[in-house]
């Protein structure tokens, strides 16, 4: 009987070991397959984006070879007095294409914000693109004129984001405020309106990454937890829908404001 009892595990464990090993080899094979396709996607996208920046930005190749090459002989020169060009160089080739690297990134930021600037989406753009723990909710309360508050979840509380047209923005800033504050207690509420009057209290498309950055820590990921399914139910009640992105101006936008009168 005890034989009996056995047989089956012993059975069942050499199933479970041929069957459990290939699959696991599979999932390891297609993780790395999954990884090659999303760093040759990110490879080529970064180059789409060099060359459009290379075409637009007259002064980006001259100041990325400057730099490669400028630290490269520093470095080698550095070498010659003490012996050790040799070893300095592989090191300025390092340092200097990654000098060139983020001089190409921060002139690529600058332009691409320069461009965003008062299109509508412009700050959803910012906001769907922040690094680390943020919940950004797109158009919680809009206008037929694109005008729109996103609201982003965080460590430092609930921060609402503005844009569109200043005194439209205000009131609606000042209702979404006041939902809000029904629902998450004693939790930080922050209001910021997108623009470039700082005189305002306003907060230019540029600096609003840092600015959400440095707002102080007020809770936790549970306290987020909690924060967040409270306020779903605000979200499901926003405005029209607005783009996921910046829109372009003129004729267009026009467009794009009559779709979003009829959705209204």
């Amino acid at each position: 009987m005890g034989h009996r009892r056995s047989a089956p595990i012993i059975l069942g464990g050499m199933a479970a070991g041929k069957g459990g090993g290939k699959p696991s080899k599979e999932a390891k094979s297609a993780e790395k397959a999954a990884r090659r396709q999303a760093s040759k996607e990110r490879r080529k996208q970064l180059w789409q984006v060099f060359q459009m920046q290379r075409k637009e930005d007259k002064l980006l190749l001259p100041l990325m070879i400057g730099a490669f090459v400028g630290i490269t002989v520093i470095l080698v020169v550095i070498g010659l007095f003490i012996h050790m060009q040799w070893y300095l160089l592989p090191i300025g080739l390092v340092l200097g294409g990654l000098v060139a690297f983020i001089i190409f990134g921060r002139r690529a930021q600058k332009h691409a914000y320069t461009r965003m600037e008062d299109q509508a989406g412009a700050a959803w753009w910012v906001l769907d693109n922040l690094q680390g723990k943020w919940r950004p909710t797109q158009a919680v309360a809009a206008t037929a004129q694109l005008d729109a508050v996103h609201r982003v979840l965080g460590l430092p509380g609930v921060i609402l984001v503005g844009e569109g047209s200043p005194h439209r923005v205000k009131s609606l800033l000042t209702q979404e405020k006041k939902k809000a504050a029904r629902l998450v207690g004693d939790t930080p509420i922050y209001d910021i309106v997108i623009g470039n009057d700082k005189d305002q209290g306003q907060v230019p498309l540029k600096e609003l990454q840092r600015y959400l950055t440095k707002l102080p820590r007020n809770i936790d990921a549970k306290r987020m937890d909690l924060l967040e399914g409270r306020l779903t139910a605000l979200a499901t009640r926003g405005g029209p829908a607005l783009p996921k992105g910046p829109m372009p101006g003129g004729g267009k936008m026009r467009g794009v404001q009559r779709t979003v009168r009829r959705r209204s």
